[in-house]
């Protein structure tokens, strides 16, 4: 009997060693994307809170008053009724400046 020894296959270790190095790059872009995440999270409010100062100041320019809450200015429909960063943060607004409640 004549054994073929020409067989292009991988074997047991060839696939474990894949497998091992798979493993290796997933533990280490999984840190790196939940890091990201919460860079994204806190960007998107920035961008947020600047949208709304804006309709803070477009407020200002139609009624010659400063809005006093978030809730003004969506009665006004110069903003959604839910009004909040992505992350759920409420904004609220102080003497004509918005910010981000804690």
């Amino acid at each position: 009997m004549k054994f073929v020894n020409n067989e292009k296959a991988f074997t047991m270790i060839e696939m474990m060693i894949v497998l091992l190095v798979i493993s290796v790059l997933i533990l280490i872009a999984l840190p790196n994307v939940t890091k990201n995440s919460k860079t994204i999270d806190e960007k998107g409010c920035d961008a947020y809170v600047k949208m709304v100062q804006g309709q803070v100041e477009a407020y200002k320019l139609d009624k010659k008053s400063l809005p006093t809450s978030i809730q003004q200015l969506s009665d006004d429909q110069y903003v959604p009724e839910d009004a909040q960063c992505p992350d759920g943060r409420a904004l609220t607004i102080v003497d004509g400046k918005v910010d981000v409640s804690s």
